[in-house]
């Protein structure tokens, strides 16, 4: 929906409210007209229901909403005496309209000063809950968000059983898009395996101002542009086109901003000619073919010394494939005497995609490149105009089309934008180009292209928490990675782990609310 289309939608929405209200003001003591009056009609709604006026906030903000709506349909009828239970299901289970019943056929008196603490242990039970569950979904949408590394692709800096903390503020939060939506899940119910949102109606893009813009090297999180499957980790073949803040959640490292010229020469990233230097914390990983002297190799050493999570295949009697090890690994194995050679595998050749024979698989697939050698590729800047021609047209089809909502045709060899003939584009958004680190096993830029400013949802900031997959739930001890625990994403240097003072402070805030606690009983008796 536009917005002009949601400003028609908010005054139909103001019209059904007067219409369904006016005379319960009234019979509040209020003017009628008073109902008619988009947000001023909120507030005094707050006063008749002996609300506080933040309430209203709370009205506006997506998700939220969902949820303050019924609770102000029943705080509404409770207010004029309708307490029943009864009354409660209908309020909700009518989407509000009991209470144009009640405002035009029931004989109801407006309670004054009505007291809004709970009259049963479960209403109380039920306030806090609810309560609990907005501010949670508020932290969640605008502040900050937990998130699992599911996959490798950032191996070594992330590892597979990370639990994140990803600030929304930063780069500045994004308002949802989607304005029916189950609070705090992303695009699937746990355990049901259902949609958890309608893809009707959509908000337009906006977002909140941050404090920084994403740099070279920034690991971020964003929504995978050409999503199209129901969840993560679904494996079925039927196509799912999702809204844009319901696509996937992925994490890559930032290796190309708006304007960059990018590169990759034999798996080196070259960032505006200039190899990209990406901090002593980031260890890039590469697939090996290491060759032995005939003696088997070692997999104990690979697992517990190098840290090799992607395993190792046997190719022949002495020669093996290492998915994904990095340099320094690399060094270490040359060490050992056993090892023969140890060499880094690099595609030189065209690579196709393994379904679509006719498609190369590097984005913009148009040209014989591969995951080790491509390039130079421009990353497109907000205000760029760029040349179209059909040479150049797959670079930024999805970008006219499935990003900045276009209307694309070529005919006859001559390309259309909304029907005008067009050979240029201006381009209305920034667009990032995203890689993992395990460089032959990362599904990234390198595969589907750019990702727009508008997918952006935040940065990692920290790791609360930390499992390895590998270790069964039964060993919960050996489980946990203690040294990862409340240690910083970003920085230099090794990641140093604050859980100790996590657990310091916990404990002293526990001593100090049981002291206090103790003190107020002894003073009360």
């Amino acid at each position: 929906m536009t917005f002009t289309e949601w400003f028609l939608f908010f005054l139909a929405v103001q019209v059904i409210h007067f219409l369904g209200t006016w005379k319960l003001y009234v019979k509040a003591g209020r003017k009628a007209w008073e109902a008619a009056v988009p947000v001023y009609n909120a507030v005094v709604l707050m006063q008749i229901i002996n609300r506080p006026k933040w309430w209203v906030v709370l009205l506006f903000i997506p998700i939220v909403n969902l949820i303050m709506f019924p609770v102000v349909w029943v705080e509404t009828l409770r207010s004029f005496g309708k307490n029943s239970t009864v009354d409660t299901i209908l309020a909700v289970v009518t989407l509000g309209f009991y209470v144009y019943y009640v405002n035009y056929f029931e004989n109801v008196t407006y309670i004054q000063n009505r007291s809004i603490k709970p009259k049963t242990e479960a209403g109380e039970t039920v306030s806090s809950v609810l309560f609990a569950v907005i501010v949670a979904t508020i932290i969640h949408t605008f502040f900050i968000q937990p998130f699992t590394i599911p996959t490798s692709s950032l191996e070594k800096t992330l590892l597979v059983g990370d639990f994140l903390f990803v600030s929304k503020v930063n780069y500045g939060a994004r308002v949802p898009q989607t304005a029916i939506a189950f609070p705090m899940v992303h695009d699937t119910i746990p355990l049901a395996k259902v949609k958890s949102y309608s893809k009707f109606p959509q908000i337009p893009e906006m977002r909140f101002p941050g404090f920084e813009k994403p740099e070279h090297n920034d690991i971020m999180v964003f929504n995978w542009p050409v999503d199209t499957i129901p969840y993560f980790g679904y494996r079925g073949s039927e196509r799912f086109d999702k809204p844009m803040d319901k696509k996937s959640n992925y994490v890559k490292r930032t290796v190309g901003l708006p304007g960059d010229n990018l590169e990759i020469k034999d798996g080196v990233l070259y960032i505006n000619n200039k190899v990209l230097e990406l901090g002593d914390r980031a260890k890039i990983q590469y697939s090996y073919d290491v060759t032995t002297n005939g003696a088997p190799l070692d997999v104990n050493f690979l697992i517990n010394d190098l840290k090799v999570t992607d395993g190792a295949m046997q190719l022949s009697t002495n020669t093996y494939r290492i998915f994904a090890l990095s340099e320094e690994g690399a060094e270490r194995l040359k060490q050992l005497s056993s090892i023969t050679e140890v060499k880094r595998n690099v595609e030189k050749g065209s690579e196709f995609h393994p379904f679509k024979t006719s498609t190369l698989a590097i984005f913009p697939h148009n040209k014989p490149w591969t995951r080790d050698n491509l390039g130079p590729i421009h990353i497109p800047a907000k205000g760029e105009v760029v040349q179209l021609t059909t040479e150049t047209l797959p670079l930024y089809k999805g970008i006219i089309t499935d990003y900045e909502h276009n209307k694309l045709e070529v005919k006859n060899g001559s390309i259309f934008i909304n029907d005008q003939p067009a050979t240029t584009y201006t381009i209305q958004q920034d667009y990032y180009y995203m890689m993992g680190d395990n460089r032959h096993n990362s599904e990234d830029s390198r595969y589907w292209g750019f990702v727009p400013a508008d997918h952006i949802v935040g940065k990692p900031v920290f790791i609360w928490m930390s499992m390895d997959p590998n270790v069964p739930m039964g060993k919960l001890f050996d489980k946990i990675r203690w040294e990862r625990l409340f240690t910083t994403v970003h920085g230099t240097g090794k990641p140093h782990s604050f859980f100790i003072y996590f657990v310091i402070i916990l404990v002293g805030w526990t001593g100090y609310s049981f002291i206090k606690k103790r003190k107020a009983k002894k003073y009360k008796y």
